[in-house]
C-alpha cells in the first residue's frame, strides 16, 4: 500500500514543491491550507504521515499537533520559520516527531519523511488488540480465544486496516484505496466477498461479530452493533 502524506501549510508555493517532490517518490499526497481543514482531512483520509506548518491561519500548528496527537500516533514533521530552541521544544512537546526549519532543501525533507516512515513501520511490528482478537503483525496471523487464524494476504491487509482504526466507520472507497490501491467502482462486490471470508474465519461457535456493516457507507470494527 502506498503511504499517504498530508501537508498542512498555508503557502501554496511551498505546498506545490513538496507535493511534486513526494509524488515523484511514489507517495500519495493531499494538502490543506489551514488548521481546521487539515484536522478534518486527517480524520477522513487517515494519512500515514503529516507535514505541518506552525504558522497557520485560524488554528495554529501547535494546536493542530496537539489535537492530532490526542487521537493518533501518526508521525508529524513540523515545518517552522522560527529557529529558536524554544520553538522547536514547543513543537516536540506538542507531539511532533521531527522538525525542519524553513527554508529547507527538498532532499532533506524527503530523507526525513523516509526516516519517519521507516521508524513507524518498525514500531508497527507488534501485536494489535481489540476485544478478544489479536493480530500479530510479525507473523501476519490472527488469534481469537487461543485459536490461531491463518489469513491470506488481502484478508490480512483488510483486518490490519480495521485493527488500526477500531470503532471508526471506514467507507468502501477508503478501504478499496488502502487495501487494493485503487477504486474498484460501485458495482464491485469484491470487498463484500472478503468481509464474508474474514467473518467466517473470525466467528466460530458463539464468538460475537466484530466487523459490522454500515449500510450505504462501509464497515466498522466494534464490539456491538
Amino acid at each position: 500500500m502506498n503511504e499517504r502524506i498530508l501537508i498542512i501549510e498555508d503557502d501554496e508555493g511551498i505546498v506545490k514543491v513538496i507535493q511534486r517532490g513526494l509524488q515523484l517518490e511514489g507517495y500519495k499526497v493531499d494538502a490543506a491550507y489551514d488548521g481546521e481543514s487539515g484536522l478534518e482531512l486527517a480524520r477522513s483520509w487517515f494519512p500515514d504521515l503529516v507535514i505541518l506548518d506552525l504558522m497557520l491561519p485560524g488554528i495554529d500548528g501547535l494546536e493542530v499537533c496537539n489535537r492530532l496527537r490526542a487521537r493518533s500516533s501518526v508521525p508529524i514533521l513540523i515545518l517552522t520559520a522560527k529557529e529558536t530552541t524554544q520553538d522547536r521544544v514547543e513543537g516536540l512537546d506538542a507531539g511532533a516527531d521531527d522538525y525542519l526549519v524553513k527554508p529547507f532543501e527538498l532532499d532533506e525533507l524527503q530523507a526525513r519523511v523516509r526516516a519517519l516512515l521507516r521508524r513507524t513501520q518498525t514500531d508497527r511490528a507488534t501485536v494489535l488488540l481489540f476485544a478478544d482478537l489479536a493480530l500479530d503483525t510479525s507473523t501476519r496471523t490472527a488469534i481469537r480465544n487461543n485459536r490461531q487464524i491463518q489469513l491470506t494476504a488481502k484478508e490480512y491487509d483488510l483486518l490490519d486496516l480495521f485493527m488500526r482504526h477500531p470503532r471508526q466507520v471506514l467507507t468502501r472507497e477508503l478501504i478499496f484505496d488502502r487495501v487494493w490501491g485503487y477504486d474498484f467502482g460501485g458495482e464491485s462486490n469484491v470487498l463484500d466477498v472478503y468481509i464474508r471470508y474474514l467473518r467466517q474465519k473470525l466467528e466460530v461457535g458463539d464468538e460475537i461479530r466484530l466487523i459490522h456493516t454500515v449500510r450505504g457507507v462501509g464497515y466498522v470494527l466494534r464490539e456491538t452493533i
